[in-house]
Protein backbone atom coordinates (compact mmCIF):
# COMPACT_ATOMS: atom_id res chain seq x y z
CA UNK A 1 0.00 0.00 0.00
CA UNK A 2 2.61 2.39 0.71
CA UNK A 3 4.45 1.60 -2.36
CA UNK A 4 1.87 2.48 -4.62
CA UNK A 5 0.93 5.63 -2.35
CA UNK A 6 4.76 6.57 -3.06
CA UNK A 7 4.20 6.22 -6.50
CA UNK A 8 1.05 8.48 -6.61
CA UNK A 9 2.91 11.24 -4.46
CA UNK A 10 6.14 11.09 -6.89
CA UNK A 11 4.20 11.08 -9.88
CA UNK A 12 1.50 14.31 -8.23
CA UNK A 13 4.94 16.33 -7.64
CA UNK A 14 6.30 15.37 -10.63
CA UNK A 15 3.24 16.94 -13.01
CA UNK A 16 2.35 19.72 -10.24
CA UNK A 17 6.03 21.22 -9.78
CA UNK A 18 5.70 21.28 -6.34
CA UNK A 19 2.38 20.33 -3.85
CA UNK A 20 1.75 21.14 -0.22
CA UNK A 21 1.51 18.62 2.52
CA UNK A 22 -2.09 19.34 3.13
CA UNK A 23 -2.63 18.78 -0.54
CA UNK A 24 -1.07 15.63 -1.21
CA UNK A 25 -2.97 14.05 2.45
CA UNK A 26 -6.37 14.96 0.51
CA UNK A 27 -4.99 13.27 -2.64
CA UNK A 28 -3.82 10.08 -1.45
CA UNK A 29 -6.44 10.02 1.16
CA UNK A 30 -3.99 9.88 4.22
CA UNK A 31 -3.26 12.21 7.59
CA UNK A 32 -0.58 14.86 7.12
CA UNK A 33 1.39 12.85 9.33
CA UNK A 34 1.53 9.77 7.18
CA UNK A 35 2.16 12.38 4.06
CA UNK A 36 5.33 13.85 6.15
CA UNK A 37 6.99 10.28 6.79
CA UNK A 38 6.34 9.42 3.06
CA UNK A 39 7.79 12.74 2.06
CA UNK A 40 11.15 12.16 4.21
CA UNK A 41 11.39 8.66 2.58
CA UNK A 42 11.02 9.94 -0.68
CA UNK A 43 13.58 12.59 -0.20
CA UNK A 44 16.06 10.44 1.08
CA UNK A 45 15.81 8.27 -1.76
CA UNK A 46 16.19 11.20 -4.33
CA UNK A 47 12.69 11.34 -6.06
CA UNK A 48 11.69 14.54 -5.12
CA UNK A 49 13.11 17.50 -2.71
CA UNK A 50 11.34 18.21 0.76
CA UNK A 51 11.00 21.65 1.56
CA UNK A 52 8.65 23.20 5.17
CA UNK A 53 5.41 21.97 4.42
CA UNK A 54 5.17 19.90 1.32
CA UNK A 55 7.44 18.77 -1.58
CA UNK A 56 8.59 19.92 -5.27
CA UNK A 57 9.75 17.40 -8.16
CA UNK A 58 13.97 17.64 -8.95
CA UNK A 59 12.53 16.95 -12.84
CA UNK A 60 13.38 20.33 -14.47
CA UNK A 61 11.73 19.86 -18.23
CA UNK A 62 14.54 18.82 -20.61
CA UNK A 63 16.83 17.54 -17.84
CA UNK A 64 17.20 13.43 -17.31
CA UNK A 65 14.87 12.34 -13.84
CA UNK A 66 17.09 11.28 -11.10
CA UNK A 67 18.15 6.87 -11.38
CA UNK A 68 16.06 6.60 -8.29
CA UNK A 69 13.08 7.33 -9.39
CA UNK A 70 13.38 6.21 -13.30
CA UNK A 71 14.25 2.60 -11.19
CA UNK A 72 10.44 3.02 -9.56
CA UNK A 73 9.37 3.18 -13.30
CA UNK A 74 7.35 0.49 -15.87
CA UNK A 75 8.70 -2.56 -14.22
CA UNK A 76 7.36 -5.26 -16.03
CA UNK A 77 8.12 -3.52 -19.37
CA UNK A 78 11.64 -2.73 -18.51
CA UNK A 79 12.32 -6.53 -17.61
CA UNK A 80 10.26 -7.83 -20.70
CA UNK A 81 12.86 -6.08 -23.01
CA UNK A 82 15.84 -6.78 -20.96
CA UNK A 83 14.89 -10.60 -21.42
CA UNK A 84 14.30 -10.34 -25.19
CA UNK A 85 18.29 -8.89 -25.36
CA UNK A 86 19.76 -11.33 -23.25
CA UNK A 87 18.03 -14.14 -24.88
CA UNK A 88 19.79 -12.55 -28.09
CA UNK A 89 23.15 -13.13 -26.72
CA UNK A 90 25.13 -16.42 -27.50
CA UNK A 91 27.49 -18.22 -25.30
CA UNK A 92 30.66 -16.71 -25.59
CA UNK A 93 30.20 -13.37 -26.63
CA UNK A 94 31.37 -10.12 -25.84
CA UNK A 95 29.23 -7.75 -24.48
CA UNK A 96 29.24 -4.12 -23.89
CA UNK A 97 25.92 -2.87 -21.32
CA UNK A 98 25.18 0.56 -21.24
CA UNK A 99 23.90 2.46 -17.78
CA UNK A 100 20.37 3.40 -17.15
CA UNK A 101 17.52 1.02 -15.42
CA UNK A 102 16.61 -0.93 -18.37
CA UNK A 103 20.38 -1.84 -19.16
CA UNK A 104 20.46 -2.97 -14.94
CA UNK A 105 17.48 -5.10 -15.58
CA UNK A 106 19.59 -6.63 -18.26
CA UNK A 107 22.91 -7.22 -15.76
CA UNK A 108 20.79 -9.09 -13.30
CA UNK A 109 20.06 -11.62 -16.32
CA UNK A 110 23.07 -12.14 -17.42
CA UNK A 111 24.75 -13.41 -13.99
CA UNK A 112 24.12 -17.17 -15.38
CA UNK A 113 25.53 -17.04 -18.91
CA UNK A 114 28.86 -17.33 -19.98
CA UNK A 115 29.97 -14.25 -21.01
CA UNK A 116 32.20 -11.18 -21.52
CA UNK A 117 30.74 -8.38 -20.15
CA UNK A 118 32.15 -4.69 -19.41
CA UNK A 119 29.45 -2.74 -17.96
CA UNK A 120 29.42 1.42 -18.22
CA UNK A 121 27.71 1.64 -15.06
CA UNK A 122 28.73 1.04 -11.26
CA UNK A 123 25.17 -0.03 -10.12
CA UNK A 124 25.28 -2.80 -13.38
CA UNK A 125 29.56 -4.00 -12.37
CA UNK A 126 27.74 -4.66 -8.93
CA UNK A 127 25.29 -6.80 -9.73
CA UNK A 128 27.46 -8.52 -11.98
CA UNK A 129 30.45 -9.24 -9.57
CA UNK A 130 31.01 -12.56 -8.44
CA UNK A 131 28.66 -14.43 -11.09
CA UNK A 132 30.71 -18.26 -11.54
CA UNK A 133 30.77 -18.46 -15.34
CA UNK A 134 30.84 -14.55 -16.69
CA UNK A 135 34.17 -12.72 -16.99
CA UNK A 136 33.53 -9.28 -16.22
CA UNK A 137 35.62 -6.32 -17.56
CA UNK A 138 35.77 -2.87 -15.43
CA UNK A 139 36.06 0.22 -17.46
CA UNK A 140 37.74 3.48 -16.92
CA UNK A 141 36.35 6.74 -15.98
CA UNK A 142 34.49 8.92 -13.52
CA UNK A 143 31.00 7.64 -12.38
CA UNK A 144 28.02 10.49 -12.89
CA UNK A 145 26.66 10.96 -8.98
CA UNK A 146 23.51 9.25 -8.67
CA UNK A 147 23.56 7.45 -12.08
CA UNK A 148 26.82 5.93 -11.45
CA UNK A 149 27.74 5.74 -15.35
CA UNK A 150 30.96 6.02 -16.37
CA UNK A 151 32.14 8.77 -18.53
CA UNK A 152 35.10 10.94 -19.77
CA UNK A 153 38.29 10.46 -21.69
CA UNK A 154 39.38 6.86 -19.74
CA UNK A 155 35.94 5.21 -20.39
CA UNK A 156 36.20 6.49 -23.98
CA UNK A 157 39.83 4.90 -24.42
CA UNK A 158 38.61 1.81 -22.54
CA UNK A 159 35.58 1.65 -25.20
CA UNK A 160 38.49 2.40 -28.07
CA UNK A 161 40.52 -0.65 -26.89
CA UNK A 162 38.09 -3.33 -27.52
CA UNK A 163 35.75 -5.00 -30.06
CA UNK A 164 32.39 -6.22 -28.51
CA UNK A 165 30.03 -8.64 -30.33
CA UNK A 166 27.00 -6.63 -29.20
CA UNK A 167 26.19 -3.66 -27.41
CA UNK A 168 23.05 -2.86 -25.34
CA UNK A 169 22.19 0.40 -25.34
CA UNK A 170 19.65 2.46 -23.04
CA UNK A 171 17.58 5.14 -24.46
CA UNK A 172 16.85 8.50 -23.16
CA UNK A 173 14.79 9.83 -26.43
CA UNK A 174 14.32 7.53 -29.76
CA UNK A 175 12.52 8.93 -33.12
CA UNK A 176 12.39 8.07 -36.72
CA UNK A 177 13.30 11.49 -37.18
CA UNK A 178 16.04 12.41 -34.56
CA UNK A 179 17.33 9.26 -33.67
CA UNK A 180 19.21 8.15 -30.42
CA UNK A 181 19.51 11.05 -28.10
CA UNK A 182 20.40 12.13 -25.03
CA UNK A 183 20.53 14.06 -21.98
CA UNK A 184 23.69 14.82 -20.99
CA UNK A 185 27.00 15.21 -23.35
CA UNK A 186 28.84 12.72 -21.52
CA UNK A 187 26.72 9.88 -21.68
CA UNK A 188 26.27 10.68 -25.35
CA UNK A 189 29.73 10.35 -26.29
CA UNK A 190 29.89 7.15 -24.37
CA UNK A 191 26.90 5.99 -26.06
CA UNK A 192 28.38 6.53 -29.18
CA UNK A 193 31.59 5.11 -28.23
CA UNK A 194 29.84 1.82 -27.44
CA UNK A 195 28.38 1.78 -31.14
CA UNK A 196 31.44 2.04 -32.75
CA UNK A 197 32.78 -0.63 -30.44
CA UNK A 198 30.85 -3.05 -31.41
CA UNK A 199 29.62 -5.26 -34.10
CA UNK A 200 25.77 -5.11 -33.41
CA UNK A 201 23.78 -2.25 -31.55
CA UNK A 202 20.75 -3.77 -29.53
CA UNK A 203 18.58 -0.44 -27.95
CA UNK A 204 16.28 -1.07 -25.14
CA UNK A 205 13.58 1.57 -25.57
CA UNK A 206 9.89 1.33 -23.45
CA UNK A 207 7.32 2.88 -25.54
CA UNK A 208 7.31 5.99 -23.73
CA UNK A 209 10.82 7.19 -24.74
CA UNK A 210 9.36 7.10 -28.36
CA UNK A 211 7.72 10.37 -27.77
CA UNK A 212 10.97 12.61 -26.42
CA UNK A 213 13.90 14.04 -28.31
CA UNK A 214 17.11 14.51 -25.70
CA UNK A 215 19.92 17.73 -25.80
CA UNK A 216 22.69 15.33 -27.22
CA UNK A 217 22.11 13.90 -30.37
CA UNK A 218 23.93 9.61 -30.71
CA UNK A 219 23.12 8.28 -33.82
CA UNK A 220 20.47 7.59 -36.43
CA UNK A 221 17.94 5.05 -36.19
CA UNK A 222 19.63 3.22 -39.24
CA UNK A 223 23.16 2.54 -37.12
CA UNK A 224 21.24 -0.10 -34.77
CA UNK A 225 20.67 -3.53 -35.18
CA UNK A 226 17.53 -3.24 -33.87
CA UNK A 227 15.31 -2.19 -31.29
CA UNK A 228 13.54 -3.48 -28.61
CA UNK A 229 10.27 -2.26 -27.20
CA UNK A 230 6.60 -3.29 -25.67
CA UNK A 231 3.77 -4.18 -26.97
CA UNK A 232 2.76 -0.73 -25.41
CA UNK A 233 3.73 0.98 -28.79
CA UNK A 234 2.40 2.50 -31.51
CA UNK A 235 2.10 1.05 -34.67
CA UNK A 236 2.93 4.41 -36.21
CA UNK A 237 6.09 4.60 -34.50
CA UNK A 238 7.51 1.07 -34.67
CA UNK A 239 6.39 1.22 -38.11
CA UNK A 240 8.58 5.01 -38.43
CA UNK A 241 11.19 3.20 -36.75
CA UNK A 242 11.52 0.56 -38.97
CA UNK A 243 11.11 2.53 -42.20
CA UNK A 244 14.25 4.16 -40.68
CA UNK A 245 16.04 1.35 -41.11
CA UNK A 246 16.10 -0.58 -38.24
CA UNK A 247 14.25 -3.57 -36.61
CA UNK A 248 11.81 -3.42 -34.09
CA UNK A 249 11.37 -6.29 -32.13
CA UNK A 250 8.40 -6.21 -29.84
CA UNK A 251 9.17 -8.24 -26.11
Amino acid sequence: MSVQRHRHIVEAVQQAGQLSVARLAELTGTSEMTVRRDLEQLAEQGMIERYRGGARTLVLRGEEPPFALRAQEQHEGKRRIAAAAVDLLADGEAVVLDSGTSCLEAAALLTGRRLTVMPMSLHAANALVGAPQLKLLLPGGEPRPGELAMTGPLAEASLAALRFDTAIIGCCGLTAADGLTAYDLADAAIKRAMIASAHRTIVLAEPAKFSRTALAAVAPVSAFTMVITTSEASEEEIAALTAAGTIVHVA
